[in-house]
């Protein structure tokens, strides 16, 4: 029997099909991988055209990770934490990079660049139309992150797509930034050292793609399965723990 299927049907499978390869063949990744889903600290690996460029040590949420809303759906346990609003979890998950941001008035970055002055914000009161966006100042916020703060953590910074979709209250304003002490986790974001947040920043290429894969060591083989050239990662192995 010939079965017909509608166009509409084939271009949307076309669509999802062409963003997966997309994601997938990317060519900038920042490889996050955490022991379990409790601790506050993890490990990076940066990756342009598939080739490990250097590695560091990160904090992550205070209170862990939990799985957020990236790109892709991972495949993980039921019983494992999902990320909501304030529950000081940074996401696990993939997630694209897409903005820098700093408190110099210009940069030659190959990333979007966001001048982080006395005015900007990033809405985190999810019942707003605003919530996990970055915007200028209304007066009529509810609740929002200054992105011009009283210290050095918002110097520099990249912005994380998580939650691009705005659904309430699973987790707003994620970002790459500044540590404000060495061991000391985030409210939801990953942070590092200046000089190795400037590293990233300097290589990040919008025309690479870049992404960032954040993770417990129990997802390695999901990610192998996506990444297979990430076999080579000392982080997605049991000898890492």
């Amino acid at each position: 029997m010939l079965v017909i299927v509608p166009y509409f049907m084939i271009k949307s499978f076309l669509i999802i099909t062409s963003l997966e390869i997309l994601l997938f063949a990317s060519q900038q990744i920042v490889l996050v991988v955490a022991d379990d889903f409790n601790t506050s600290k993890a490990q990076l690996e940066f990756y342009d055209d598939n080739i490990k460029l250097f590695t560091n040590d990160v904090n992550i949420g205070k209170n862990g990770l939990a799985w957020g809303i990236g790109e892709v759906s991972i495949a993980h346990q039921k019983s494992d934490p999902i990320k909501q609003e304030g529950d000081k979890k940074a996401p696990a998950g993939i997630f694209k990079l897409t903005d820098i941001f700093g408190y110099k008035h210009q940069s030659h970055y190959k990333l979007p660049y966001l001048f982080t002055h006395q005015e900007l914000i990033c809405v985190d009161d999810s019942s707003s139309s605003f919530y996990n966006t970055v915007i200028m100042k209304r007066g009529d916020e509810k609740s929002f992150e200054n992105m011009k703060r009283d210290d050095e953590q918002y110097k520099l910074g990249v912005v994380v797509g998580h939650n691009t979709k705005k659904v309430k209250n699973a987790g707003s304003c994620i970002f790459l930034h500044i540590e404000k002490s060495k061991d000391m986790g985030t409210l939801g974001c990953t942070s590092m050292e200046y000089n190795e947040l400037e590293k990233i920043v300097k290589h990040l290429d919008a025309n690479k793609n870049p992404i960032l894969i954040q993770i417990p060591f129990s997802a390695s083989k999901e990610i192998l399965k996506l990444y297979p050239f990430l076999e080579s990662s000392s982080l997605l192995h049991p000898h890492h723990l």
